[in-house]
């Protein structure tokens, strides 16, 4: 058996049973305040304290998962899973139910482990796509959403709860066996690597992506089961099975965003996805009907579950050396980005009577990054033409439309004997001989006026004035409504093939 092609459906089972544990409380909670009385804020710190600390937890564990392995890291984090079960199952207290809660977000920190390990077996081309697929282990908030409501309705919840002890302990034994024991390892310090990523500002603007995109996705999660059976009065499993197909949507949509994002500009796709979540909060923040409420929320499963498949195709582009712990930090803060909402929508309910002001800072929040990542786009695709620019073999001269230079590359100061700061400012004057006559000029600017671009031979003079002979290309480079934005002039020194027809 090729231990190294199971490892991509091993890690997504896992994940799919760690976000299953990771959801009990909140899905499984219109039976429990049932039995254990409950404040709102109570209610919605039990539902949130698993999302927090499985956050928090992420960052570390992305590093160990670097360290050790997937296989020790998932092996590990189920088996410290059974004892939080158990408890949950026998608990009849909100500090009782706090502590428990606590322990489970152990369920949700797994995610770390496929994100950073899985794209150690695949080619870069399709680590977006494969993460994508091991996202459909948030399918496993959809399985405890629908499900354990069901099985409560029979067996209560409590034997539900002491049910997925059966599944931890299968699991454990998938990773012990199937596992890979010689997964490729960084032994980097965690300090070192974190000092390697937290001045990169494009950490950051990923981690608040991701605050979006998966806190959204998490928040509804959690948010969902007890708000549908309070504000719309629906039943019990009616509700789990709206919030399953909140996840399964979201879960499908991540792979898709994965695959989209291998083949077109991220940047592009996370700009449709901003949009859409911040149109479908603004309907939400109108208190509408159940039917026009299904639809925001379907939008926004749409838009959370692309981005977070978009997302995660960035990450390997821009940290190849730190992913564990950039991986950590992302996903860290998706998570905490399912923390506060529940809250924050429960304190504004208490306030004002409704949800409206919450859902319009989403809607804003949203719009903020969609700004961001429309300034990232631009200026990716300028970095990318400079890059260019640096990297060509020939001299290029970019200058503006009055012809003053702007920049230049190393193959024109190796030409022409001029750096970069001696050129810039100036005007291609500098490079004149004297030779060529006014009419040559005259009916060169004739030419690239009528064309767009000019190309012959001309003699120019080096800072050191030897006079040498160029081949020189001249494109003019026109915004969408014609009008000229820059000249840029390509040219090799053809001196010494001169000399040769000469001779």
């Amino acid at each position: 058996m090729d231990v190294k092609k199971i490892q991509l459906p091993l890690q997504t089972i896992s994940l799919v049973l760690g976000f299953m544990v990771w959801v009990i409380l909140s899905s499984l909670m219109p039976f429990i305040k049932e039995d254990i009385t409950l404040t709102s804020l109570q209610l919605a710190w039990v539902t949130a304290t698993p999302i927090l600390f499985g956050s928090i937890m992420r960052i570390p564990v992305g590093y160990w998962t670097n360290r050790y392995g997937a296989r020790k890291l998932f092996f590990i984090s189920f088996l410290l899973l059974i004892g939080p079960i158990y408890w949950i199952s026998y608990a009849d207290s909100f500090i009782e139910l706090i502590i428990g809660g606590l322990c489970l977000g152990i369920g949700g920190a797994v995610f770390s482990v496929g994100v950073t390990s899985l794209p150690k077996y695949y080619p870069k081309e399709r680590h977006g796509f494969v993460n994508g697929i091991y996202g459909i282990g948030n399918l496993g908030t959809a399985l405890t959403a629908f499900g354990a409501p069901v099985l409560a309705n029979y067996y209560g919840w409590e034997a539900t709860v002491r049910l997925y002890m059966v599944l931890l302990i299968i699991v454990i034994i998938l990773n012990f066996f199937l596992g890979d024991r010689d997964e490729p390892k960084v032994r980097t310090s965690l300090l070192t690597q974190i000092k390697g990523v937290y001045k990169n500002e494009k950490l950051w603007i990923l981690c608040l992506f991701y605050f979006i995109t998966f806190g959204s996705f998490v928040a509804f999660s959690v948010y969902l089961p007890n708000f549908l059976v309070s504000h719309f009065d629906l039943q019990k499993v009616d509700a789990g099975l709206r919030t399953a197909g909140f996840i399964v949507l979201a879960t499908a949509m991540r792979p898709v965003g994965g695959w989209l994002a291998d083949r077109w500009n991220p940047f592009k796709i996370l700009m449709v996805v901003f949009s859409g979540l911040t149109v479908a909060a603004v309907l939400l923040s109108f208190a509408p009907s159940i039917e026009l409420y299904t639809v925001g929320c379907l939008l926004i499963a749409f838009c959370a579950g692309t981005g977070n498949g978009t997302i995660f195709k960035l990450v390997p582009l821009y940290f190849t050396k730190q992913a564990g712990i950039a991986n950590g930090l992302i996903s860290a803060l998706g998570g905490i980005g399912g923390f506060f909402p529940p809250l924050i929508l429960t304190l504004l309910f208490n306030l004002t009577g409704h949800y409206a002001i919450g859902f319009m800072a989403l809607s804003q929040v949203a719009l903020a990054s969609l700004i961001i990542v429309m300034w990232m786009f631009y200026h990716e695709k300028l970095g990318l033409a400079q890059h260019i620019v640096e990297q060509m073999p020939q001299a290029i001269m970019i200058t503006s439309p009055k012809g003053i230079i702007q920049s230049v590359n190393q193959p024109f100061t190796e030409i022409t004997g001029y750096t970069s700061e001696e050129a810039v400012g100036q005007t291609p004057r500098i490079l004149k001989s004297g030779i060529q006559s006014a009419l040559f000029y005259k009916n060169m600017w004739m030419e690239l006026n009528e064309k767009g671009y000019w190309q012959g031979e001309i003699k120019n003079r080096r800072k050191n004035g030897e006079v040498y002979t160029e081949w020189l290309t001249i494109n003019a480079i026109k915004t969408d409504s014609g009008e000229v934005k820059c000249f840029a002039g390509i040219f090799s020194d053809i001196t010494q093939h001169r000399a040769k027809d000469v001779i």
